[in-house]
């Protein structure tokens, strides 16, 4: 049975966020807020989560396309190779925030993305999913839930999020309204940044 669990931004509770951990560390599957719209996310470390995600949007494991949400900038080095000066100021005046940065990946991949030459890192400017990703202690890998009604695309309420998806995953957390539009999408794994989908983010940190 699914679990929902309410969550205040402005002072996550860190009982809760803790039950949050406990689920995503035995392969659970969990929805959570971001900056933007409601994330899917679990373990980055779990193989059988994984797969779980990426038959629900219907995609191969390793062909699919999902954002690592990190806690901080210290936790690139892990999956990411390293990045000249320019590159690393542009991430530090953009994150936390609203954006998805494509950015080459090293060899330190887990095994399930070896195949990919580049990742996408979301640091998302929302303390509930930072603090999941911080007492967790590895990235979350996430995708965004989309809504079959192109109209609406996001589901932004909680409540309507769980009855929707309880069947399908292990915990929603209602950490308010969420948003209705995706972040902004850039790629800076070639020399010159690329903006792949404006959405929440401002250009203007380019």
């Amino acid at each position: 049975m699914s679990q929902f669990i309410k969550i205040y931004e402005d002072k996550p509770n860190e009982a809760a966020i803790a039950k949050v951990v406990k689920v995503l560390k035995e392969g659970g599957l969990v929805i959570y807020p971001t900056d933007t719209v409601y994330g899917l996310g679990c373990d980055i470390t779990n193989t059988k989560a994984l797969e779980r995600i990426a038959k629900i949007k219907g995609v191969k494991l390793d062909k699919a396309n999902f954002s690592f949400i990190c806690h901080d900038l210290s936790n690139l080095s892990d999956y990411v190779k390293q990045v000249d000066t320019s590159t690393f100021k542009l991430l530090k005046r953009a994150l936390p925030g609203p954006y998805t940065f494509i950015l080459p990946g090293n060899n330190n991949l887990p095994k399930e993305f070896k195949k990919k030459t580049t990742v996408g890192i979301r640091i998302p400017n929302n303390s509930i999913a930072l603090e999941i990703v911080r007492q967790l202690g590895n990235p979350i890998v996430s995708t965004s839930i989309r809504d079959e009604d192109e109209v609406i695309e996001y589901t932004t309420d909680p409540e309507l999020i769980f009855e929707k998806w309880q069947n399908l995953v292990d915990m929603v957390i209602d950490g308010g309204y969420g948003d209705n539009i995706g972040s902004t999408i850039i790629d800076l794994s070639n020399h010159e940044p690329v903006v792949v989908r404006e959405g929440k983010g401002s250009l203007d940190v380019l």
